[in-house]
């Protein structure tokens, strides 16, 4: 947290916040879960208060409840640290390789990772000579069957999963070219499980073609995409092999071993 001229911990300007974060670092401080009187003695809450806030955070899967009147922390912080875990090192990985990718190729070259139905974009390299304007920044998403790097975690998918996603998000489309239908969908997938590469004709934006490569972690995970951007009439498929030599040097800095 930022601290203040005076060197103190600045403070959130919502109480209950205090509250939650003051209870999440006791919790925080021992690896078995801790009686509720404990907790209130040690963040000099009203017992009352405490268990309201934590019975709260029990619902969002941030605290578990082992056992009536005791506490510790939950699954979902794991889940959300991992999260950012994996954005963090494979933006660090990444970084050097994409500059030197766009270097070469002069386009714009973007890193993205899977959440939920959607990618994000955590990373982008580019210039104003790639003739280009860049139209996600970092930060933004996408769904995942209207992009290149989308296409590689649905690939990634096993079959029941990938029409689990068409019905949750009935495949809509951006553009005349996006994918719509099931089974066009799934044809697409089949190639970029063949292949390792996948593509984006104009699916999120017109006059916008795309190629993606995935990057895998030590355990062989598909843990992030890179792409290239390009103007629809000026994709170069020479670019393809520089594209997936970057993908293997990130892979590679992060653990993973070809087979």
């Amino acid at each position: 947290m930022k601290k203040s001229k005076d060197s103190t911990p600045a403070k959130p300007s919502v109480q209950v916040l205090e509250r939650v974060f003051a209870l999440i670092d006791v919790l925080a401080e021992r690896e078995d879960a801790v009686p509720l009187k404990e907790i209130s003695e040690r963040t000099g809450l009203h017992p009352s208060t405490a268990h309201r806030i934590l019975n709260d955070l029990a619902i969002g899967r941030f605290v578990d409840r082992p056992e009536a009147g005791s506490y510790r922390l939950g699954m979902r912080l794991l889940e959300l640290g991992n999260v950012v875990k994996a954005r963090l090192n494979v933006r660090d990985a990444a970084l050097g390789p994409m500059r030197e990718l766009h270097r070469l190729i002069q386009q714009p070259v973007n890193l993205s990772v899977r959440q939920g139905d959607e990618i994000i974009y955590v990373e982008r390299a580019y210039s104003e000579r790639s003739g280009m304007q860049v139209v996600r920044a970092i930060g933004g998403r996408a769904p995942l069957h209207l992009t290149s790097t989308g296409k590689l975690f649905l690939a990634a998918d096993e079959a029941a999963r990938v029409r689990a996603y068409a019905v949750r998000t009935g495949l809509a489309g951006n553009t005349r070219n996006s994918l719509t239908r099931l089974p066009d969908l799934e044809r697409e997938l089949v190639q970029a499980r063949k292949t390792g590469v996948a593509r984006d004709n104009e699916e999120l934006e017109l006059g916008v073609r795309c190629i993606a490569a995935g990057i895998r972690d030590d355990q062989g995970k598909l843990v992030a995409g890179l792409s290239i951007s390009s103007p629809a009439d000026r994709l170069d498929e020479a670019w393809l092999s520089k594209l997936q030599a970057t993908a293997r040097d990130i892979s590679l800095a992060l653990g993973h071993t070809e087979d």
